[in-house]
């Protein structure tokens, strides 16, 4: 954060490791995603040639340890995701789909084979993966899905439909959440497998610079070793969806800080009636709420991975934190698209396309409804999903 939008001092709070990586992941974004990021949003590309660099600075599984991971800590973790995010909310979601979800499956579910086999070349950026739970007609609602799973023999046979998997077109496996005979279950599913169809959703007004999938399994036939052994039912794949709403609540204020100080300077540069923008009641009124919704939404995501460092973390500590700052984040993006004017609409400014990507993060890991019925039912003891 800079001196404009650092009003507490949160930079103190830091350590010299936290700030390094902040650091470095801020001049890959400044050199690498900044100058690109306007023509890959506009032409919907997602630039698969970066993954290598990101596997290069150790973005890839970051959190995790063994397995050629990184091993790094939850507080630089959230670091880097708010970094990338502050560049674009589609290219942060590569490495959350990729380490929070598809790896962190493996690391916490699979055996030490399926480790050993896929976590070094996912963590190198040789292999990608994605994650499969959300279907057509089972989003908020997993333990409704159609996706089964039927034992044959020795192996497995999996039919169904998923929707809104990202990276499936690109990726060389899919963690797929099935039901089976015995409840939920997680399988390792190689996407060059007969009868696995991954299909882009095109056109999107949101995430252009990502890539979401439909994905149809077509009696695709598994052998015994693709099940992941130690995930049975829902708590397998809501284990890993935690870990990526967690760089959700640091992601979403990096989005907004982007926007945040696109607003301030553009403020300071753009005279009305013979005087700044900046120098109006109404405007530092606007870049004040911002600064102050930045600076709490900062506090809420350190102190929510320092529990999460100390093992202290729990489910409604995420929901706190994904549904207030995702929240917090899409306004600040709209105000400061509105002090733009006209301009705003277009990409040569970052605030509109900050916004359009955080509808959909806003929506995934869990929608303001959801995470507002977890809240609840921690305040009253009453669940109210039904």
């Amino acid at each position: 954060m800079n001196e404009s939008s650092d009003l507490l001092n949160i930079d103190s709070l830091f350590t010299p490791e936290e700030l390094a990586m902040r650091d470095k992941v801020r001049s890959f974004v400044d050199s690498t995603i900044r100058p690109n990021i306007a023509a890959w949003y506009e032409q919907a590309i997602f630039p698969v040639e970066i993954i290598k660099d990101m596997a290069g600075l150790g973005l890839l599984g970051m959190h995790l340890k063994g397995y050629g991971c990184p091993g790094r800590s939850a507080v630089e973790y959230g670091i880097a995701a708010m970094e990338l995010e502050a560049g674009d909310s589609g290219l942060r979601t590569f490495v959350s789909v990729q380490g929070s979800l598809a790896m962190s499956a493996i690391y916490k579910h699979g055996s030490e084979e399926q480790k050993n086999q896929w976590l070094p070349r996912m963590a190198a950026g040789d292999v990608v993966g994605c994650f499969g739970l959300t279907e057509p007609t089972a989003g908020s609602d997993p333990g409704s899905m159609k996706t089964f799973a039927r034992r044959d023999g020795d192996g497995w046979v999996i039919n169904g439909s998923k929707r809104w998997i990202g990276l499936a077109s690109i990726a060389q496996i899919a963690i797929i959440w099935a039901m089976t005979d015995d409840g939920v279950r997680g399988f390792i599913v190689p996407t060059d497998t007969p009868g696995f169809k991954a299909t882009p959703i095109e056109p999107k007004l949101s995430m252009r610079a990502s890539i979401q999938c439909d994905i149809e399994l077509s009696e695709v036939r598994l052998p015994s070793t693709a099940i992941l052994p130690n995930a049975k039912g829902l708590r397998g794949p809501f284990e890993c969806l935690n870990e990526a709403r967690y760089g959700i609540i640091w992601g979403a204020m990096g989005a907004a800080r982007d926007s945040y100080e696109t607003a301030v300077s553009y403020s300071q540069e753009r005279l009305q009636f013979d005087k700044p923008l900046a120098g109006y009641q109404l405007t530092q009124e606007k870049l004040v709420n911002m600064a102050l919704e930045i600076n709490k939404g900062m506090l809420l995501a350190l102190q929510i991975g320092r529990l999460k460092e100390a093992g202290q973390l729990k489910p409604h500590h995420i929901s706190v934190g994904k549904l207030n700052n995702c929240r917090e984040a899409i306004q600040i993006c709209r105000d400061a698209r509105a002090m733009l004017g006209g301009n705003g609409i277009t990409l040569d400014y970052s605030p509109l396309r900050h916004a359009n990507n955080l509808e959909s993060v806003r929506t995934y890991e869990g929608t303001d409804e959801v995470h507002t019925l977890i809240l609840g039912n921690h305040i009253t003891g009453i669940p109210a999903f039904r």
